[in-house]
């Protein structure tokens, strides 16, 4: 049961700088992330951050980290970590690197990190996360199991570069091709366009490097 009283919820939404709340647009916001979203988002849709601690004072919401909240319409994800991760790293960002092999359950690398990347530096350093500065384009990113994470092509390409073990990234382009998260032509292009350890890699898984 919520204690705040009509005045403060009224006061709450004032506190919207005037946008009325749209509870469409906010589970529009969060549909896609698994029910989560940040502080900012929300005001989007015309949610102050008093009106947030409302609702989370009146069930609707949990407040899962600073700036993050969740729908508890919505269950709970076993890859919180991973959203609420990229959800703290900022606009842009996405899960990527060996954290974006296990969202695809490729190779048998356990990261120690979620690793991140970001379009741009951030100067907010979070305990656990490894932070990648990269460009992103739009196609270099997905959204799987309500996660923001690198196209399959693209985490293959960033693990080859970053240093991951000949066996694993090898494994890696064989279990994505064997699982049909990929195919031999996509591949192969991100190869020629990367270049370096990530095409002699995939031009070995697809046999291409014999003459």
């Amino acid at each position: 049961m919520c204690n705040m009283s009509s005045d403060a919820l009224h006061n709450a939404h004032k506190a919207s700088r005037g946008k009325p709340p749209d509870l469409d647009a906010l589970y529009a916001i969060a549909e896609p992330k698994a029910g989560y979203f940040t502080a900012s988002e929300a005001a989007s849709a015309g949610y102050s951050r008093s009106l947030l601690a409302h609702h989370v004072r009146s069930g609707m919401l949990d407040r899962v980290q600073h700036g993050v909240y969740r729908l508890r319409r919505f269950p709970e994800s076993p890859r919180a970590d991973l959203i609420i991760a990229q959800l703290r790293a900022g606009e842009g960002a996405a899960i990527s690197h060996e954290s974006a092999l296990e969202v695809y359950d490729l190779s048998d690398v356990l990261p120690g990190e979620v690793h991140v990347t970001v379009p741009r530096t951030a100067s907010r350093r979070t305990r656990g996360v490894r932070l990648h500065t990269s460009p992103l384009r739009s196609e270099d990113v997905t959204i799987r199991d309500g996660i923001t994470v690198t196209v399959v092509e693209r985490t293959i390409a960033d693990v080859a570069r970053s240093g991951l073990l000949d066996a694993l990234v090898l494994q890696a382009i064989e279990q994505a091709l064997e699982r049909g998260l990929t195919t031999p032509s996509r591949i192969g292009r991100f190869a020629d366009l990367r270049g370096g350890r990530a095409k002699r890699l995939i031009d070995r898984a697809l046999g291409r490097d014999r003459s």
